[in-house]
């Protein structure tokens, strides 16, 4: 979806409601790739409006910026705005850019034309390449049509090309305001403004934009202090004016990292509050890859509070041009999403409102990528699951201490501990998997919850949700074989178990697509955006049984015995769903007492 669209959506409605968003750049290392996106992760559970990523100076990290947009569109699943610069980029390179994250889904951009090359003075066009970020903006419309958002960067003190001695000229200030609306002209729909320390100095530009006829949103660009010297060089850099006042609070306290933070924090939100009070609502937060100080200002602002993070389903919804209607999964790899993602790329049509029109895609086959994980998730599996295993009781006391919540991390799991909803069940799950049932993915029944409820609740207030219990967990083929028998005790009870053979066994047919959760909610017909679907599950199947081997087995050495131990559980188990469709009076557990 368009950024513009976003946020004209939010603020036109009567709630004044503001909209916020962040900048991130790209690492230099893999290790600070992976670092930067656990950060955004966390980041992005609060729902800003976008994300955007830089270029680089000179294009120097065009090659990743392009992949760190597509990971943030497509796995991280939030509106991502790629900058795009004209520096040593011909127009081929343009188009390479722009095709990519086209075919990636990504429909937001941030043009530029771009700082010199590191060494370089001062900006040269390039041969065959663009002079201005408003060639770059008459380029995109005329060969994308209107395909992309277009942002396009506004200065609330003139360029810096044109500032000498701390000051840009009357003239040169009005020049750039001439430019800037010649940018929109030519199809930029929004500005994201530059730095800027003086909030008097943004709202007299906001009002200069206004009256030379510039229309569209103009969204204030915030840049927490977070340490002196960086602070320093930025502004000198960006030639941003430094008020007195600020100056003298920072002196007595520039060696002093932590006060120069706290007095940031307390500088950016007083600036955010001045700037909300003049009626506009859209924040854009430059946080240089770090995320107390941003989030601690939108705290303080009161625009998100850690206890109240809202989902508008299950699972965090595409971004994806391509899927941002789809809203049913199968629960399978609700612990595994992003592995969900890759293996539906390219299917020609996402399920919505009802999986039966979607089940017979092609699910893409298992690959590297599924058990790909970044270092410090890899750190902690090595740390918490990489134990001499004696027996079966020992896996059996892993999988119990993981849902007690001693463990943070699983190898099923890409997620980050236990889930607000697991806790509702997690000593009736340490019992199970004590006696031998070793869960990966479960939920409690719902009868009813507030959507806001801050355990169970999306999609937004005032609906109601329900779920079905759920249990997912291997367990040997004795142990199944006794389970089988007790579910007959049980008429509400549906499952599916199968080994790593293919080997099915079932009381339901493979036909039979059991919705598990869904909402109601006003003027809207019913949501139902997790399923049980059985021809799912025998796909969900390999990718979870070779997780045994692949994400736990071989964190050994090849010739430990826990590592033996590990495959001959994978070779002899079997991987079962359960559901219980009685999710008012039903009790899932009471199935394992004589088991």
């Amino acid at each position: 979806m368009k950024v513009i669209e976003k946020i004209q959506e939010a603020t036109s409605a009567n709630d004044n409601r503001v909209v916020f968003s962040f900048e991130f750049f790209p690492p230099k290392t893999d290790d600070g790739v992976e670092n930067l996106f656990e950060r955004m992760e966390r980041m992005v559970a609060h729902n800003p409006t976008f994300c955007d990523i830089t270029w680089g100076a000179g294009g120097s990290t065009a090659d990743l910026t392009l992949e760190i947009a597509n990971r943030m569109q497509n796995m991280v699943c939030v509106e991502t705005m790629m900058h795009l610069t004209c520096t040593n980029m011909p127009v081929e390179k343009i188009d390479h850019a722009l095709t990519t994250i086209k075919s990636n889904g990504i429909q937001n951009v941030l043009a530029l034309r771009g700082d010199p090359p590191h060494g370089q003075d001062k900006f040269v066009q390039v041969e065959g390449g663009f002079a201005c970020a408003l060639d770059l903006v008459k380029h995109m419309r005329a060969q994308y049509g209107d395909y992309f958002g277009i942002t396009v960067a506004g200065y609330p003190e003139a360029h810096p090309d044109v500032i000498e001695n701390g000051v840009a000229s009357v003239e040169a200030y009005q020049s750039d305001l001439a430019y800037l609306k010649r940018k929109v002209d030519a199809g930029a729909d929004l500005i994201v403004t530059q730095l800027f320390y003086d909030t008097d100095i943004f709202l007299k530009f906001v009002n200069d934009c206004r009256q030379i006829g510039i229309t569209c949103p103009i969204v204030p660009g915030i840049m927490p202090i977070n340490n002196y010297k960086g602070f320093i060089r930025m502004t000198g850099f960006c030639k941003t004016k430094i008020p007195t006042e600020i100056m003298e609070a920072l002196e007595p306290i520039k060696d002093n990292d932590e006060a120069v933070r706290a007095y940031g924090i307390h500088l950016g939100t007083e600036m955010c509050k001045k700037i909300m009070a003049s009626g506009i609502r859209t924040l854009h937060l430059y946080t240089l890859n770090m995320e107390k100080s941003a989030l601690a200002i939108l705290a303080n602002l009161g625009l998100i509070e850690e206890s109240k993070i809202s989902r508008s389903l299950p699972w965090r919804r595409p971004t994806n041009v391509l899927r941002v209607k789809e809203d049913v999964r199968p629960i399978f790899w609700a612990n595994r999403p992003k592995s969900y993602i890759s293996r539906t790329i390219g299917w020609d049509k996402y399920p919505n409102g009802r999986w039966g029109d979607s089940r017979n895609a092609s699910y893409g086959a298992l690959s590297d990528h599924q058990f790909m994980r970044p270092r410090a998730r890899d750190k902690k599996l090595q740390e918490e699951w990489v134990v001499p295993l004696k027996s079966v009781e020992d896996i059996n006391e892993k999988f119990t201490s993981f849902c007690l919540g001693k463990l943070r991390s699983s190898p099923w799991s890409e997620l980050d501990g236990l889930q607000p909803e697991t806790k509702i069940i997690n000593e009736q799950l340490g019992n199970v998997n004590l006696k031998g049932f070793l869960t990966i993915n479960s939920q409690p029944a719902v009868n009813g919850a507030k959507s806001d409820s801050p355990t169970v609740g999306w999609g937004g207030p005032g609906g109601y949700v329900y779920q079905k219990a759920y249990l997912e967990f291997f367990c040997s083929a004795e142990r199944l074989n006794a389970l089988v028998d007790q579910c007959k005790l049980f008429p509400y009870l549906t499952y599916l178990a199968v080994n790593k053979e293919g080997s099915l066994k079932s009381n339901v047919s493979n036909a039979d697509v059991n919705a598990v959760t869904w909402g109601v909610f006003p003027a809207k017909e019913i949501v139902q955006p997790t399923v049980v679907d059985p021809a799912s599950f025998l796909v969900w199947k390999d990718e979870a049984f070779e997780i045994w081997s692949r994400s736990w087995a071989n964190l050994y050495p090849e010739a430990d015995p826990s590592r033996k131990l590990i495959e001959e559980v994978k070779n002899n188990y079997y991987l079962v769903s359960l559901v219980d469709n009685d999710y008012v009076h039903g009790d899932l557990f009471a199935v394992f007492k004589n088991v």
